[in-house]
């Protein structure tokens, strides 16, 4: 099909950054579950060649579906919200085929049920198109397996993996297969401030990538150990720190993570640990590696904890925070 290239996007290298805590760095980890979702389709019948895709994403998921319907001549609708995708990014789908909907987000909590209103009118208007439903799919969590098949060959025992969550797909779908070869294996959860996933009431977010307004299926919260909520302060300033010290060019989840991911390999020494990195930091030039777009947020840069703030209870806190609780498994929000 002429996509062979896409291969180095959707797997990862492992990165070892201390003698116990290893990255998996991606270039584009949405290309993985994209990939994944639209191949299981085409063999149910659920999206033919030629055929039509309708799906809801600010960032990284919608950047894969444009790449994969470029290259297998799909028609590509995504719907956004104004808040979420900035022009050069709209642009970015667009060039690659993509028509792009972007619905008003006065609010900046990601206005979810004006982009599903907006989406299904889409779907009303096109017969037979396929929704990939991201939050929803078993597919998503489904298609790492293979992200779990390569973190063992290469590491052999892991006690532990931090991701960020969005969608759920990839900590749920990693942590179910790898918990098959290590059930006491923990699985630490990294959200941020005014994110419903675990329990904050939904508001403005500055750090994208991660979070939610609305809890999609593909999170199952019985897989989560430990829930560390990071502020985008926080998170930005590990970002940059990476690309300084160690040239890794990445985006802010992955600095998310690689702060809650070094904490916890230094407190727990005799673990090896696992944190996924899910993409490039092409996307933030003009954002988090802009000297002049930090100094123009309010309270940057703030003074970054050497730990976290653990909690009893969940408790939303602000942009240079860093808190975290025990989640033990529950199900469920509380």
């Amino acid at each position: 099909m002429g996509e062979g290239f896409l291969a180095d996007y959707q797997m990862p290298r492992i990165v070892g950054l201390a003698s116990n805590l290893y990255a998996a760095q991606f270039r584009l980890m949405k290309l993985l579950p994209a990939r994944y979702m639209l191949e299981r389709a085409e063999e149910r019948g659920h999206l033919r060649p030629g055929g039509h895709i309708v799906e809801t994403s600010s960032g990284t998921f919608a950047m894969a579906l444009a790449m994969l319907s470029a290259v297998r001549g799909y028609d590509l609708t995504i719907v956004s919200a104004t808040s979420l995708m900035d022009d050069t990014f709209k642009r970015q789908l667009e060039q690659l085929g993509a028509a792009v909907r972007l619905v008003p987000d006065e609010s900046r909590t990601g206005n979810q049920d004006g982009r599903l209103s907006e989406l299904h009118r889409v779907l009303d208007s096109a017969p037979g198109a396929f929704w990939p439903m991201q939050y929803d799919n078993p597919d998503n969590a489904a298609s790492y397996s293979r992200l779990a098949a390569l973190l063992v060959g290469k590491l052999g025992r892991i006690d532990c993996v931090v991701g960020c969550v969005g969608s759920g797909g990839s900590l749920s779908g990693l942590t179910r297969y790898l918990r098959a070869l290590f059930p006491e294996m923990r699985a630490v959860a990294v959200d941020t401030h005014n994110s419903v996933l675990f329990g904050h009431p939904a508001g403005p977010r500055l750090l994208r990538g991660l979070g939610n307004s609305i809890l999609p299926k593909n999170l199952d919260h019985a897989l989560v150990d430990e829930v560390h909520w990071v502020g985008a302060f926080p998170a930005f300033a590990r970002t940059r720190e990476m690309h300084r010290r160690r040239a890794m060019f990445v985006g802010p989840t992955s600095g998310a993570a690689a702060l809650v991911a070094d904490w916890y390999a230094r407190t727990h020494p005799q673990e090896i640990v696992v944190a996924v990195m899910a993409d490039e930091g092409h996307r933030y030039l003009s954002t988090v590696y802009s000297d002049d777009w930090l100094r123009a947020q309010p309270g940057w840069p703030g003074t970054t904890a050497a730990a976290p703030m653990r909690l009893d209870e969940v408790a939303p806190a602000g942009e240079a925070d860093w808190t975290c609780m025990d989640w033990s498994r529950r199900s469920g929000v509380r």
